[in-house]
């Protein structure tokens, strides 16, 4: 248990999820289909895809399991894309221009046995689709830290995410000389923020930092789901659970309190799926299943404000805890913020909390 101290929280006010005290919740993942690591696109109908995004905590959970040779990786790539064609109802990830199948099931190890063309086993459009799905992944990795740095002119935020991404590579990317390179760059830019955090690094040649913030880089983003679809999506996820349940001769219930049954387990939904049931925009969802939803994300927000908390006493910085929430504030979706009531003036009080202690700081060392 981290404990806090007296001292009270200047975030109180802005948000519900500060007040409550929750359990932490379980990383047991709930996967079904065919058995594919991150796959949750089976669903009760034949014709139906479910697609549905793992939370951190159900990636990490996957990520402890053994991990197979990367020529069993290579193959189980191929089979999931032959698969994903079929569900898709085409014979290339590429047509007229457009990508045609979906990549968000396959882990970051599998994408590049793709791009690399591993055993060659792979088109070059599907190499193309897979590198640049690994494009978007940094991108998303990065942009919370990008935004941060930019609303409060630290630098170090964004470096190390980047090098905390670079480092979560395989070892079969780490033995490449574009990742030694990137990592390099990275890495020299780190340095120059841990002297001075407030001053851009210049000067490095291949520093993909430098150039997000010039604007000189050219993200690969993908298409944001409609959130009615993301509803949908999680209501089969739900309704498959009941199923499960009822198979069992058990009733599907969402209160751990409850003394029979067969307890629903929402820790596999990422944040923006749990806030489709808790907003409950499109009436899909039971007072019961929206208030649970509402408890997981309080849980796992009140989780990231104590990680927050955890990194600034840790590095011995107090600017630390502002950052870390501006990051969580600049992940989340607008869905995710209306679903936890982070406002706008939530993060100016962020923004004026960072600001503040450096002044603080900076008179000290003065």
């Amino acid at each position: 248990m981290t404990s806090i101290g007296t001292t009270p929280n200047p975030y109180a006010q802005y948000g519900s999820a500060y007040a409550r005290a929750a359990a932490t919740p379980s990383l047991a993942a709930t996967l079904s289909g065919d058995g594919t690591a991150g796959d949750l696109s089976s669903s009760s109908t034949s014709n139906a895809a479910t697609n549905l995004t793992l939370s951190d905590a159900a990636r990490a959970q996957l990520a402890k399991a053994p991990q197979p040779d990367f020529a069993t990786v290579t193959s189980d790539a191929r089979v999931t894309l032959d698969r994903l064609y079929t569900v898709a109802g085409v014979k290339a990830p590429i047509f007229d221009g457009k990508t045609t199948i979906d990549l968000s099931t396959l882990d970051r190890r599998s994408l590049f046995a793709i791009s690399t063309n591993n055993g060659g086993k792979f088109t070059p459009d599907e190499q193309a689709v897979a590198a640049t799905e690994l494009k978007q992944r940094f991108d998303t990795a990065l942009a919370p830290s990008l935004a941060t740095t930019r609303l409060t002119g630290d630098y170090s935020v964004s470096y190390k995410a980047a090098l905390d991404y670079l480092d979560g590579a395989s070892d079969e990317e780490k033995a490449t000389a574009t990742w030694a390179s990137q990592r390099a760059a990275v890495l020299k830019g780190y340095q120059a923020t841990q002297q001075d955090s407030n001053t851009a690094p210049s000067g490095i040649s291949g520093d993909p930092i430098a150039a997000a913030l010039a604007g000189n880089a050219s993200p690969a983003t993908g298409t944001t789901r409609d959130f009615s679809s993301v509803a949908s999506d999680v209501r089969a996820f739900l309704d498959r659970q009941k199923s499960q349940a009822a198979s069992n001769g058990k009733e599907l219930v969402y209160d751990a309190r409850r003394k029979t049954g067969q307890l629903a387990d929402l820790s596999s939904l990422d944040n923006r799926s749990l806030s489709a049931i808790s907003l409950n925009q499109d009436k899909k969802f039971s007072t019961e299943e929206t208030f649970a939803a509402k408890q997981e994300l309080n849980t796992r927000t009140r989780l990231a404000v104590l990680d927050a908390l955890k990194q600034s006493q840790s590095a011995g910085d107090p600017r630390q805890f502002s950052l870390g929430i501006l990051k969580q504030y600049s992940s989340m979706s607008a869905e995710e913020r209306q679903a936890a009531n982070w406002t706008q003036d939530f993060q100016d009080a962020a923004i004026k909390s960072y600001k503040s202690t450096s002044t603080l700081l900076s008179i000290l060392k003065s």
